[in-house]
Protein backbone atom coordinates (compact mmCIF):
# COMPACT_ATOMS: atom_id res chain seq x y z
CA UNK A 1 0.00 0.00 0.00
CA UNK A 2 1.68 2.98 -1.25
CA UNK A 3 0.96 6.70 -0.38
CA UNK A 4 1.83 9.74 -1.93
CA UNK A 5 2.87 12.91 -0.09
CA UNK A 6 3.99 16.29 -1.58
CA UNK A 7 5.40 18.80 0.71
CA UNK A 8 4.09 22.56 1.93
CA UNK A 9 5.42 25.99 2.20
CA UNK A 10 8.95 26.25 3.61
CA UNK A 11 10.07 22.71 2.41
CA UNK A 12 12.28 24.96 -0.31
CA UNK A 13 15.55 25.36 -0.64
CA UNK A 14 17.78 27.62 -2.43
CA UNK A 15 18.74 25.84 -6.57
CA UNK A 16 16.63 23.24 -5.59
CA UNK A 17 15.27 22.33 -9.16
CA UNK A 18 18.72 23.03 -10.51
CA UNK A 19 19.43 18.76 -10.74
CA UNK A 20 15.99 18.43 -12.57
CA UNK A 21 16.88 20.34 -15.32
CA UNK A 22 19.31 18.03 -16.78
CA UNK A 23 16.81 15.60 -18.12
CA UNK A 24 15.28 16.03 -21.43
CA UNK A 25 12.06 17.91 -21.23
CA UNK A 26 12.29 19.45 -17.86
CA UNK A 27 13.21 22.83 -19.14
CA UNK A 28 10.84 23.01 -21.37
CA UNK A 29 8.18 21.55 -18.91
CA UNK A 30 8.87 24.29 -16.39
CA UNK A 31 8.39 27.24 -18.91
CA UNK A 32 5.13 26.15 -19.47
CA UNK A 33 4.21 25.75 -15.74
CA UNK A 34 5.81 29.55 -15.23
CA UNK A 35 3.48 30.82 -17.94
CA UNK A 36 0.52 29.23 -16.47
CA UNK A 37 1.95 30.47 -13.14
CA UNK A 38 3.15 33.80 -14.26
CA UNK A 39 6.43 33.21 -11.81
CA UNK A 40 9.89 32.53 -13.47
CA UNK A 41 9.91 29.12 -12.23
CA UNK A 42 13.40 28.32 -14.10
CA UNK A 43 14.71 31.48 -12.20
CA UNK A 44 13.59 30.89 -8.60
CA UNK A 45 14.59 27.57 -9.00
CA UNK A 46 17.89 27.63 -9.62
CA UNK A 47 19.64 30.81 -9.08
CA UNK A 48 16.94 33.07 -6.17
CA UNK A 49 18.25 33.37 -2.68
CA UNK A 50 16.58 31.59 0.14
CA UNK A 51 15.21 35.29 0.67
CA UNK A 52 13.72 35.44 -2.28
CA UNK A 53 12.12 31.86 -2.71
CA UNK A 54 10.49 32.40 0.76
CA UNK A 55 7.81 35.03 -0.81
CA UNK A 56 4.51 33.14 -0.69
CA UNK A 57 3.59 34.37 -3.96
CA UNK A 58 6.89 32.67 -5.31
CA UNK A 59 7.53 30.03 -2.91
CA UNK A 60 3.94 28.14 -3.42
CA UNK A 61 4.41 27.81 -7.30
CA UNK A 62 7.86 26.37 -6.77
CA UNK A 63 6.52 23.63 -4.71
CA UNK A 64 3.88 22.78 -6.84
CA UNK A 65 6.15 22.68 -10.03
CA UNK A 66 9.09 20.85 -8.38
CA UNK A 67 6.12 18.27 -7.38
CA UNK A 68 4.60 18.05 -10.61
CA UNK A 69 8.27 17.62 -12.21
CA UNK A 70 9.45 14.68 -10.12
CA UNK A 71 6.39 12.73 -10.43
CA UNK A 72 6.76 13.27 -13.87
CA UNK A 73 9.95 12.08 -14.31
CA UNK A 74 9.24 9.44 -12.13
CA UNK A 75 6.62 8.10 -14.42
CA UNK A 76 8.10 9.14 -17.90
CA UNK A 77 5.41 11.90 -18.90
CA UNK A 78 2.28 9.06 -17.94
CA UNK A 79 0.75 11.07 -14.98
CA UNK A 80 2.02 9.93 -11.77
CA UNK A 81 -0.69 8.24 -10.02
CA UNK A 82 -1.47 6.23 -12.30
CA UNK A 83 1.47 5.32 -13.60
CA UNK A 84 2.90 4.94 -10.35
CA UNK A 85 0.38 3.00 -9.22
CA UNK A 86 -0.12 4.75 -6.06
CA UNK A 87 -3.29 3.71 -3.71
CA UNK A 88 -3.52 7.29 -1.68
CA UNK A 89 -2.28 10.61 -2.07
CA UNK A 90 -2.36 13.67 0.51
CA UNK A 91 -0.31 17.04 0.26
CA UNK A 92 0.63 19.30 3.11
CA UNK A 93 -1.03 22.78 2.81
CA UNK A 94 0.09 23.95 -0.69
CA UNK A 95 0.81 20.51 -1.24
CA UNK A 96 -2.95 19.16 -1.86
CA UNK A 97 -2.71 21.67 -4.87
CA UNK A 98 0.11 19.06 -6.14
CA UNK A 99 -1.58 15.61 -4.82
CA UNK A 100 -5.07 17.36 -6.76
CA UNK A 101 -2.93 17.47 -10.31
CA UNK A 102 -1.28 14.35 -9.73
CA UNK A 103 -4.72 12.39 -9.25
CA UNK A 104 -5.98 14.07 -12.11
CA UNK A 105 -8.57 16.29 -10.79
CA UNK A 106 -6.83 18.93 -11.88
CA UNK A 107 -4.49 19.75 -15.03
CA UNK A 108 -0.78 20.59 -15.06
CA UNK A 109 -1.75 24.43 -16.14
CA UNK A 110 -4.94 25.10 -13.97
CA UNK A 111 -2.85 23.80 -10.77
CA UNK A 112 -0.74 26.22 -11.58
CA UNK A 113 -3.68 28.89 -12.22
CA UNK A 114 -4.50 28.15 -8.75
CA UNK A 115 -1.74 28.10 -6.80
CA UNK A 116 -0.78 31.79 -8.24
CA UNK A 117 -3.97 32.90 -7.23
CA UNK A 118 -3.66 31.24 -3.85
CA UNK A 119 -0.35 32.26 -3.34
CA UNK A 120 -0.71 36.13 -3.99
CA UNK A 121 -3.68 36.27 -2.08
CA UNK A 122 -2.83 34.86 1.06
CA UNK A 123 0.38 37.22 0.77
CA UNK A 124 -1.48 40.16 0.18
CA UNK A 125 -3.76 38.93 3.30
CA UNK A 126 -0.47 38.44 5.25
CA UNK A 127 0.74 41.90 4.28
CA UNK A 128 -2.50 43.50 5.71
CA UNK A 129 -1.30 42.88 9.31
CA UNK A 130 1.95 41.95 11.55
CA UNK A 131 1.27 38.29 11.81
CA UNK A 132 3.20 35.06 12.27
CA UNK A 133 3.64 31.20 13.34
CA UNK A 134 5.68 28.98 16.08
CA UNK A 135 5.54 25.26 16.33
CA UNK A 136 5.29 24.48 19.45
CA UNK A 137 7.34 20.40 19.74
CA UNK A 138 6.22 18.49 22.46
CA UNK A 139 4.06 18.78 25.75
CA UNK A 140 0.59 17.20 26.28
CA UNK A 141 -1.32 17.76 23.45
CA UNK A 142 -4.25 19.34 25.61
CA UNK A 143 -2.51 22.02 27.80
CA UNK A 144 -0.74 23.10 24.53
CA UNK A 145 -4.00 23.79 22.72
CA UNK A 146 -5.07 25.75 25.77
CA UNK A 147 -1.88 27.72 25.68
CA UNK A 148 -2.54 28.57 22.82
CA UNK A 149 -5.72 29.67 22.97
CA UNK A 150 -5.08 31.43 26.25
CA UNK A 151 -2.46 33.69 23.74
CA UNK A 152 -5.23 34.69 21.65
CA UNK A 153 -3.60 32.49 19.15
CA UNK A 154 -5.01 29.63 16.61
CA UNK A 155 -3.83 26.28 15.65
CA UNK A 156 -3.39 26.56 12.45
CA UNK A 157 -1.21 23.09 12.06
CA UNK A 158 -1.79 19.69 13.47
CA UNK A 159 1.30 18.01 12.10
CA UNK A 160 2.02 15.44 14.56
CA UNK A 161 1.08 14.25 18.25
CA UNK A 162 3.96 16.45 19.49
CA UNK A 163 3.70 19.21 16.78
CA UNK A 164 1.38 22.08 16.38
CA UNK A 165 1.85 25.26 15.19
CA UNK A 166 0.67 28.36 16.41
CA UNK A 167 -0.34 31.50 14.64
CA UNK A 168 -1.28 34.79 15.28
CA UNK A 169 -0.37 38.33 15.05
CA UNK A 170 3.61 38.93 15.96
CA UNK A 171 3.09 40.15 19.32
CA UNK A 172 0.80 36.84 20.24
CA UNK A 173 3.84 34.87 18.97
CA UNK A 174 6.38 36.53 21.14
CA UNK A 175 3.98 35.89 24.15
CA UNK A 176 3.89 32.23 23.50
CA UNK A 177 7.57 32.23 23.55
CA UNK A 178 8.55 33.68 26.29
CA UNK A 179 5.86 31.88 28.22
CA UNK A 180 5.89 27.95 26.49
CA UNK A 181 3.52 25.81 27.59
CA UNK A 182 5.05 22.87 30.56
CA UNK A 183 7.65 20.48 28.82
CA UNK A 184 7.30 21.75 25.27
CA UNK A 185 9.49 24.59 23.16
CA UNK A 186 7.83 27.25 20.73
CA UNK A 187 10.26 27.71 17.79
CA UNK A 188 9.42 30.75 15.78
CA UNK A 189 8.72 29.89 11.83
CA UNK A 190 10.05 32.24 9.37
CA UNK A 191 6.58 32.82 7.62
CA UNK A 192 5.14 35.56 6.12
CA UNK A 193 1.93 35.75 7.72
CA UNK A 194 -0.66 33.90 10.03
CA UNK A 195 -1.79 31.22 7.42
CA UNK A 196 -4.74 28.94 8.11
CA UNK A 197 -6.04 31.21 10.45
CA UNK A 198 -9.65 34.03 9.81
CA UNK A 199 -6.38 36.22 9.08
CA UNK A 200 -6.52 34.51 6.16
CA UNK A 201 -10.33 35.73 5.27
CA UNK A 202 -9.84 37.99 2.45
CA UNK A 203 -7.64 34.74 0.52
CA UNK A 204 -9.80 32.76 0.78
CA UNK A 205 -12.87 35.19 -0.67
CA UNK A 206 -10.59 35.33 -3.60
CA UNK A 207 -10.37 31.82 -4.00
CA UNK A 208 -14.27 31.40 -3.93
CA UNK A 209 -14.42 34.15 -6.95
CA UNK A 210 -11.58 32.24 -8.73
CA UNK A 211 -12.65 28.42 -7.92
CA UNK A 212 -15.90 27.82 -10.37
CA UNK A 213 -14.06 29.03 -13.41
CA UNK A 214 -11.63 25.73 -13.30
CA UNK A 215 -12.33 22.46 -14.41
CA UNK A 216 -12.45 19.19 -12.44
CA UNK A 217 -12.56 16.11 -13.12
CA UNK A 218 -12.80 13.44 -10.07
CA UNK A 219 -9.37 11.69 -8.73
CA UNK A 220 -8.56 8.24 -10.35
CA UNK A 221 -10.62 5.60 -8.99
CA UNK A 222 -7.77 3.97 -7.56
CA UNK A 223 -5.77 7.05 -5.85
CA UNK A 224 -8.32 9.12 -3.79
CA UNK A 225 -7.11 12.11 -2.10
CA UNK A 226 -6.71 12.24 1.40
CA UNK A 227 -7.58 16.02 2.83
CA UNK A 228 -5.94 18.14 5.32
CA UNK A 229 -9.57 18.74 6.50
CA UNK A 230 -9.63 15.84 9.56
CA UNK A 231 -8.25 13.59 6.78
CA UNK A 232 -11.25 13.55 4.60
CA UNK A 233 -11.23 11.12 1.79
CA UNK A 234 -11.85 13.33 -1.53
CA UNK A 235 -13.70 11.00 -4.32
CA UNK A 236 -14.88 13.69 -6.10
CA UNK A 237 -13.57 16.80 -7.90
CA UNK A 238 -16.07 18.70 -6.55
CA UNK A 239 -15.63 18.66 -3.40
CA UNK A 240 -11.76 18.84 -3.69
CA UNK A 241 -12.76 22.90 -4.38
CA UNK A 242 -14.82 23.16 -1.45
CA UNK A 243 -11.79 21.87 0.57
CA UNK A 244 -8.71 23.69 -0.76
CA UNK A 245 -11.12 26.86 -0.92
CA UNK A 246 -11.74 26.39 2.96
CA UNK A 247 -8.38 25.50 3.04
CA UNK A 248 -6.14 28.96 3.54
CA UNK A 249 -8.52 29.66 6.24
CA UNK A 250 -8.49 26.56 8.39
CA UNK A 251 -6.48 24.39 9.85
CA UNK A 252 -4.09 21.79 8.44
CA UNK A 253 -4.96 18.67 9.69
CA UNK A 254 -1.93 16.30 8.78
CA UNK A 255 -1.75 14.35 12.07
CA UNK A 256 -5.34 13.00 10.24
CA UNK A 257 -3.99 12.40 7.67
CA UNK A 258 -1.23 9.93 9.08
CA UNK A 259 -3.90 8.42 10.89
CA UNK A 260 -5.80 7.58 7.30
CA UNK A 261 -3.03 5.88 6.29
CA UNK A 262 -2.39 3.65 8.79
CA UNK A 263 -5.94 2.79 9.15
CA UNK A 264 -5.82 2.28 5.41
CA UNK A 265 -2.27 -0.25 6.48
CA UNK A 266 0.06 1.99 4.37
CA UNK A 267 3.73 0.32 4.20
CA UNK A 268 5.29 3.02 1.77
CA UNK A 269 5.49 7.29 1.83
CA UNK A 270 6.93 8.81 -1.34
CA UNK A 271 7.61 12.17 -0.53
CA UNK A 272 8.10 14.05 -3.90
CA UNK A 273 10.80 16.96 -4.14
CA UNK A 274 11.69 19.02 -1.80
CA UNK A 275 11.32 16.06 -0.31
CA UNK A 276 11.98 15.20 3.64
CA UNK A 277 9.42 16.75 5.87
CA UNK A 278 6.97 14.75 5.91
CA UNK A 279 8.61 11.70 5.85
CA UNK A 280 10.19 13.37 8.88
CA UNK A 281 6.98 13.78 10.25
CA UNK A 282 6.05 9.86 9.24
CA UNK A 283 9.47 8.61 10.91
CA UNK A 284 8.12 9.69 14.50
CA UNK A 285 4.29 8.99 13.85
CA UNK A 286 4.18 5.71 11.42
CA UNK A 287 6.92 3.07 12.69
CA UNK A 288 7.82 -0.13 10.26
CA UNK A 289 5.97 2.03 7.65
CA UNK A 290 9.13 2.33 4.78
CA UNK A 291 9.75 6.15 3.77
CA UNK A 292 11.24 6.94 0.52
CA UNK A 293 12.22 10.89 -0.50
CA UNK A 294 12.03 11.90 -4.11
CA UNK A 295 14.71 14.87 -4.13
CA UNK A 296 17.15 14.54 -7.36
CA UNK A 297 17.14 12.63 -10.58
CA UNK A 298 19.77 10.57 -8.84
CA UNK A 299 17.02 9.26 -6.66
CA UNK A 300 14.52 8.20 -9.54
CA UNK A 301 15.91 4.59 -10.19
CA UNK A 302 15.32 4.09 -6.10
CA UNK A 303 11.93 5.34 -6.10
CA UNK A 304 10.42 3.28 -9.24
CA UNK A 305 12.02 0.14 -6.88
CA UNK A 306 9.94 1.96 -4.07
CA UNK A 307 6.93 2.21 -6.50
CA UNK A 308 6.93 -1.59 -7.48
CA UNK A 309 7.44 -2.99 -4.09
CA UNK A 310 4.55 -0.96 -2.28
CA UNK A 311 2.30 0.28 -5.38
CA UNK A 312 -1.00 -0.40 -6.09
CA UNK A 313 0.25 -3.63 -8.48
CA UNK A 314 1.78 -5.27 -5.15
CA UNK A 315 -0.56 -4.90 -2.76
CA UNK A 316 -3.97 -6.12 -3.58
CA UNK A 317 -7.38 -5.16 -3.08
CA UNK A 318 -8.01 -2.78 -0.55
CA UNK A 319 -10.82 -0.57 1.34
CA UNK A 320 -11.40 2.64 -0.47
CA UNK A 321 -14.96 3.04 0.74
CA UNK A 322 -14.04 6.73 0.83
CA UNK A 323 -14.64 6.86 5.07
CA UNK A 324 -14.26 9.89 6.96
CA UNK A 325 -10.91 9.87 9.58
CA UNK A 326 -11.68 11.24 12.27
CA UNK A 327 -9.17 12.67 14.89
Amino acid sequence: MLAIVCPGQGAQKPGFLAPWLELPGVEASLSGLSEAAGVDLLLHGTESDADTIRDTAVAQPLLVAAGLTAADCLTGGDGFAAGAQADLLAGHSVGEVTAAALSGVLTAEDAMRLVAVRSRAMATAAAAEPTSMAAVVGGVRDEVIAAIREHDLAPANLNSATQVVAAGTAAQIQALVENPPARARVIPLQVAGAFHTAFMAGAREELTAFAPGLTVSDPLAQCPLVSNAGGEIVTTGTRYLELIVDQVSAPVDWESCMGVFAQKQVTGILEVAPAGTLTGLAKRELKGVALMNLNTPDDLEAARAFVAEHGLSSSGSDDRSGAHQED
